[in-house]
């Protein structure tokens, strides 16, 4: 695990930088226009807002704060506040004002009021002080939740299958010797890697030589003071100061007296650092800071809990860091569905702390945290956003990486659940992939803990071929998890977290994978940050199966933000129905981005992909049809006369018929091909390219990249301000061919499946898609439709409907657009 964690160090730029360009919380949360995604909906207000010391909340259900059950928090240093209680249903209002250190009180601010409906989903914490009484008078702490369970795993360790790999860690670890080393510093990811393995190992066998080691290394850095310049970087902070705070606590007795003092004065001025100049009143306001949530709060609130009862300001810290996770954890507040938004392979950085931080909480607090809904919907996150054997759904950094490291600690955070929550699509995705046995830092708890996994690891019977991540903004649906071997899964972007730290400019952006394979998925490497290639040729809109306009994608903002507002899982047809309408806002003025561009002499230019367009709608309708066919419905409208550019990117090169506007791929090796077929009214100049607009630096290669070059597929439309776009994708295999598609106007027949497509941009959009053998039927901007014999009566003119088999009963469903919920205002 932390070779992944020196790799996400060096890809990533500095902590300071990310923390300068991060956006930050403009308008105070919630208020009456904002969806309350949890019921207690934390109080949230802007730093710039905070006029003294604290902050002190009041919240009630009477509009004149007379309530009988009005809450007043005490006046606090951050700017945030979890009631720790459900709310109840209605109306409530709240205000905050500022508090001086020596008592006064300024005026309250404007009230603010929003509205708990009965069926927002309901999670409440318990106070902080219940999480500090339980905390262990003695040490160790950082592992407590384990520490009345060592004595029996001790005696059954030798018969646990990872104890071989326990020794050979350990091994590795106390052959290192860092005692001539004149820079120390330089090795604190080793040494925090080694920390873990001996106290791994120590924990089990309680053999003085293993923390002997631990000291020994520790020594090592107490002969230095860290420059500040490695204090700055966040990484090295955290690491540093578990590192100090795990010895210390587990080898108490074996230091000196002025040792210890030593080790407790540069874990405070570490935590002090980051608290008073860094976090205090950001972190809670923060859009979404990757670094801090990955490792750094756990770093943190482990160091905290060592040493809050020797210093005040570290029970200060580590309130804090408990407050901050019930307000913005465990994936930035916002998010209920399990996956991860800033990425399928940035997970993997977040995955240890989202192990830990619940496990400890719970057990302080006597209160499952593992029942907050981002974690009841992380099995099926898990599983379904990073198939076993596959590449992941593919929508931010690293989305290219197929089954190293990344996956080795999913797995491992799959089989917590499994063993925490007995969640059966964790079981399953654990047991497919069962590299969490060699996984380190995650082992100790594995050892000890406990809890066995399920003894039922199959996939659930009833698993859905489609999810919907709403709040994420994916769609990603499967035609057959039982032979991944033979799966088709098609995945679908447009989140409302626009483009952003690990986040690319893909909104409505589309994969499509066979067997794990790449059918069309997105192109480039992740080998810098910010490097040419990852602005113009990775991170850049031109890279993603998307559409450009006039040759402009989407800006690096959170403003460029997209939705997915409907969809339908069915048995035969999967639909999804995403609005990027809103991302095509010109070009980003985060500070980070600009100064990239500078340093490299580029300017975000529309020759570049950048620059204002005349969008006004861009609505992609996206279909599996199963068991072998995708059918993508794009409405497009600009305010003047626009060429529309629609991308496509595969592995391999495509056989284009350019006077049907036919496409065809062959993976050779893999035996599989796919046939892709555009109609417009627009005549399209297709062109395809296996050159990057700037290639990957092959001279940082750390990774074993496979350079071989993708081919990258434009197909320009118009130009005209109106325009709609139908393509139908067929994947042919050993067991299913491609059917001829014979069209009739508006009506095309491919095989079993009927479709008519207004493609009339003066009319207004429809699509009617029928099978002719099991009869499902979809339907958009129809106000009745045939289903299998009976008329069904839309309640609104420009509904989907669906009649399909759900749950095994045939059902007619309806949708209009849904509301989204969002994070306030940025």
């Amino acid at each position: 695990m932390k070779i992944l964690t020196i790799i996400t160090f060096t890809l990533c730029i500095s902590f300071v930088s990310l923390y300068a360009n991060n956006p930050q919380r403009q308008t105070p949360y919630p208020q009456q226009e904002n969806i309350i995604y949890l019921n207690p909906a934390p109080l949230l207000v802007p730093i710039s807002m905070k006029q003294s010391d604290y902050l002190q909340f009041h919240l009630s259900q009477d509009k004149n704060f007379k309530g009988e059950n009005d809450i007043l928090s005490k006046p606090v240093p951050w700017c945030m506040f979890n009631p720790h209680q459900v709310l109840n249903t209605g109306i409530w209002y709240w205000r905050f004002r500022s508090v001086s250190k020596s008592g006064e009180k300024q005026p309250w601010s404007k009230t603010y009021s929003f509205t708990i409906e009965s069926t927002t989903p309901k999670f409440a914490t318990p106070p902080f002080h219940i999480f500090l009484k339980n905390i262990p008078l003695k040490y160790p702490r950082i592992y407590c939740f384990l520490n009345e369970h060592l004595e029996e795993a001790r005696k059954n360790v030798r018969s646990n299958p990872e104890f071989e790999e326990m020794i050979n860690d350990s091994r590795k670890a106390l052959a290192m010797d860092f005692s001539t080393d004149n820079q120390p510093y330089k090795h604190i990811f080793t040494m925090s890697e080694n920390c873990d393995n001996l106290n791994t190992a120590y924990q089990m066998l309680q053999r003085n030589i293993y923390a002997e080691k631990m000291v020994a290394n520790v020594r090592c850095l107490l002969s230095q003071k860290p420059e500040l310049e490695f204090i700055e970087n966040d990484f090295n902070a955290g690491e540093l100061v578990y590192l100090l705070a795990c010895t210390y606590e587990n080898c108490y007795e074996r230091f000196t007296a002025e040792e210890r003092k030593l080790i407790e004065q540069n874990i405070m001025k570490v935590l002090a650092h980051y608290y008073d100049t860094r976090i205090l009143g950001h972190e809670e306001n923060m859009f979404f800071d990757e670094h801090i949530w990955q490792f750094t709060i756990r770093r943190f609130l482990q160091a905290s809990l060592v040493l809050y009862d020797k210093y005040p300001s570290a029970k200060e810290y580590l309130e804090y860091y408990y407050e901050l996770w019930n307000t913005r954890g465990p994936a930035t507040g916002f998010n209920r569905d399990g996956s991860w938004h800033n990425g399928a392979n940035y997970f993997s950085a977040n995955a240890v702390s989202l192990c830990y931080i619940p496990t400890l909480f719970s057990y302080l607090t006597e209160t499952d945290f593992l029942q907050h809904p981002w974690y009841k919907n992380a099995g099926i996150g898990t599983a379904y956003t990073w198939l076993p054997g596959s590449l992941s759904a593919g929508f931010g950094d690293g989305h290219e990486k197929r089954n190293g490291k990344p996956l080795r600690i999913r797995s491992a955070f799959a089989d917590f659940l499994a063993r925490n929550t007995d969640d059966p699509y964790a079981a399953w995705y654990s047991s497919v992939n069962d590299r969490y046995k060699t996984e380190s830092e995650t082992r100790l708890y594995r050892l000890v803990c406990g809890k066995q996994r399920p003894a039922n690891c199959e996939l659930p019977i009833d698993a859905p071929k489609a999810v919907w991540f709403k709040d994420c903004g994916e769609m990603i649906a499967n035609s057959n998890l039982k032979d991944l071997n033979k799966n088709i899964s098609l995945s679908f972007h447009s989140s409302p977290f626009g483009s952003g730290n690990h986040t690319h400019s893909n909104q409505n952006a589309f994969n499509l994978h066979y067997g794990g394979e790449a059918i069309y998925h997105a192109v480039g490497h992740y080998m810098d940050f910010n490097d040419p290639h990852n602005l113009l040729s990775y991170r850049n809109t031109r890279a993603h199966n998307t559409m450009l306009i006039n040759g402009i994608g989407q800006p690096f903002t959170t403003d460029a933000y997209g939705y997915i507002v409907r969809m339908f899982n069915g048995e035969h047809i999967s639909y999804a129905l995403g609005d990027a309408s809103n991302a095509y806002c010109g070009i980003s003025n985060v500070r980070l981005w600009k100064q990239s561009f500078e340093k490299y002499k580029l300017e975000q230019s529309p020759k570049n992909g950048f620059g204002e367009t005349p969008l006004k709608k861009f609505r992609r309708h996206i279909f599996l049809l199963h068991p072998n066919k995708v059918l993508i419905y794009d409405e497009l409208e600009a305010g003047e006369e626009a060429r529309w550019d629609w991308l496509l990117h595969s592995p391999v090169k495509f056989d284009i018929d350019e006077s049907t506007s036919t496409l065809v791929t062959v993976n050779k090796e893999k035996h599989f091909a796919s046939v892709a077929q555009l109609f417009c009214e627009q005549k399209s100049n297709i062109t395809q390219t296996d050159k990057y607009a700037t290639p990957p630096n092959e001279w940082d290669a750390q990774r074993g990249e496979d350079f071989t070059n993708p081919w990258s597929l434009t197909a320009s439309f118009g130009p005209c301000k109106k325009n709609r776009i139908l393509t139908i994708i067929q994947i042919e295999t050993i067991d299913e061919k491609a059917a001829n598609i014979v069209r009739n106007g508006n009506k095309f027949q491919c095989g079993e499946w009927t479709i008519e497509a207004e493609l009339n941009s003066k009319q207004n959009a429809s699509l009617y898609i029928h099978n002719t053998v099991n009869k499902a039927t979809f339907s958009y901007g129809k106000k009745k439709v045939d289903n299998n014999g009976k008329t069904y009566q839309c309640k609104k003119d420009d509904a989907s409907t669906l009649f399909d088999q759900i749950n095994g009963k045939w059902t007619t469903l309806e949708m209009s657009d849904q509301q989204i919920q969002t994070m306030g205002k940025w």
